[in-house]
């Protein structure tokens, strides 16, 4: 007779075999053509707790029980100032997920708040130093964050339409201010709707975004009429059913001809430009 399971065991056996070409490929593929993940890899796994980073924490599980190359995880939850409901979700979660959370306290959003201007820009520059900081003390040389294919192929699209210039995001990036650490992006190549398919099969309810004034913010993606992340997210959706939009624009970001450009720079603003429209990503509303 065959042992009946640990919710938590069927979850990780969906991962590798229901949605084994939607999500694990997908992922094997962004850690080796990138090569996100080396032996001796101290990795803090930033988790939200919205379903793309719970599931990111669920894939590099697997990918450190299976893979040849030796490296350490740290999952880390950074609270910012989330509510009770929103803290004893994340808490729940991480343990019917089986995931040995690490959770440190910040004011981020206490401090947020009293930013007039763009309380979502400041929210995301604190959130990511904050992380880079802990991460380091803990000894990691990595973090790893949850941004998905969704989020790599808005990203050109918006800093076009919002920013007027060209940038993409990078499935691995090194820290100008934190020496010797790396950010590393390890779904890249999955897709948002299989995460929301593996979510619904597992029947899982994580939290939505917790942020407290993305009501009125401009960039963050709150699922409001506002949000120039869901703008994109409709445009694309709209093309999808024309052209193949998706793989066209990611795969422009992997051949661009800077011959034909006009003009262009090395580095300048990268990085505030990341903050700015990373700004609440993870814990998106879902569709």
């Amino acid at each position: 007779m065959a042992r009946e399971l640990e919710p938590y065991q069927n979850i990780e056996r969906s991962i590798i075999k229901k949605f084994r070409k939607e999500i694990w490929r997908p992922f094997i593929e962004a850690v080796q053509r990138y090569e996100l993940v080396n032996e001796g890899d101290k990795i803090a796994v930033c988790i939200s707790g919205g379903k793309d980073s719970m599931l990111m924490a669920k894939l590099m599980q697997e990918l450190q029980r299976h893979s040849k190359v030796k490296f350490e995880l740290v999952f880390l939850v950074m609270d910012p100032g989330y509510n009770e409901i929103n803290r004893q979700k994340i808490e729940s979660n991480a343990e019917l997920l089986h995931i040995p959370i690490t959770v440190f306290e910040t004011d981020v959003f206490a401090v947020a708040n009293t930013s007039e201007k763009n309380p979502c820009y400041l929210c995301a520059r604190m959130r990511r130093g904050y992380l880079y900081s802990k991460a380091q003390e803990l000894g990691c040389n990595k973090i790893a964050l949850g941004h998905h294919f969704s989020d790599v192929i808005e990203t050109p699209v918006m800093s076009m339409f919002y920013g007027g210039q060209l940038q993409a995001m990078l499935p691995k990036l090194h820290s100008k201010n934190f020496e010797g650490m790396e950010l590393i992006r390890p779904m890249y190549c999955i897709h948002e709707d299989a995460i929301l398919d593996w979510k619904r099969y597992n029947n899982l309810q994580f939290i939505q975004c917790a942020c407290r004034f993305t009501e009125n913010c401009a960039i963050c993606d709150n699922g409001g009429g506002g949000s120039k992340r869901q703008e994109i997210k409709t445009l694309i959706r709209r093309l999808k059913r024309i052209i193949r939009i998706s793989k066209s624009i990611f795969n422009s970001i992997h051949n661009v001809n800077i011959d034909t450009m006009p003009g262009y720079k090395t580095d300048g603003d990268y990085h505030t430009f990341l903050e700015k429209f990373d700004a609440c990503m993870d814990g998106e509303p879902e569709e």
